[in-house]
């Protein structure tokens, strides 16, 4: 059971008409935005960064920044933005095959030495404490530009921020993310949990 009940999507009419931002990446308004319409200026803040984070802007793909989310969601631990990540990874085309593989990217041919790095580094970035080193931020800067870096760490800030907010609220999981997260995550754990 959540900690506060999402609001209705339709609640705040200048919220509802950003989140219709979600429809794309998801196909629904996530209830983590519905619950922070309960704030709106949180909740249009909290959009207009994940617009701004999630925004292509050079080579670092959609896909590759829902991997990237994946990756420090299940750092982190949230089930709730695990399915979620893999439901727009889905959806901004990683396929069957990279999702299924995605735990196992240091050793997998279906990822490039560049994402490898990048998938690294969100690892480290997402880990309590911080395990960023030397090491780690040298492989990524052989692949990435420093604002590409911005980007990537962009991603894994945006989605430790959405990873203490829905494991803390108990955030009420969508029928669609759930089924994202059954297909593709449970034969390594994956459960809602909480969130069911």
């Amino acid at each position: 059971m959540p900690l506060v009940t999402p609001l209705a999507a339709d609640h705040d009419a200048e919220v509802a008409e950003l989140a219709r931002f979600f429809n794309e990446t998801l196909g629904f308004p996530p209830n983590s935005v519905l619950t922070m319409q309960r704030r709106p200026e949180i909740a249009k803040a909290f959009i207009a960064l994940n617009k701004a984070v999630m925004a292509n802007a050079g080579r670092v793909t959609s896909e590759q920044k829902r991997l990237i989310g994946l990756i420090a969601s299940q750092t982190a631990g949230c089930q709730y933005c695990q399915a979620h990540t893999t439901l727009a990874a889905h959806r901004y085309g990683a396929s069957d095959e990279r999702l299924a593989d995605i735990w196992n990217y240091e050793r997998s041919a279906l990822f490039t030495p560049a994402e490898k790095a990048a998938f690294a580094f969100a690892q480290a970035a997402a880990s309590v404490p911080n395990a960023v080193d030397e090491a780690i931020g040298a492989e990524l800067k052989k692949h990435w530009t420093d604002e590409e870096i911005v980007e990537i760490l962009g991603v894994v800030a945006l989605f430790g921020y959405l990873n203490r907010w829905n494991d803390s609220m108990a955030t009420s999981i969508e029928v669609g993310a759930a089924a994202a997260g059954d297909r593709h995550l449970a034969a390594n754990g994956w459960m809602a949990g909480k969130h069911g």
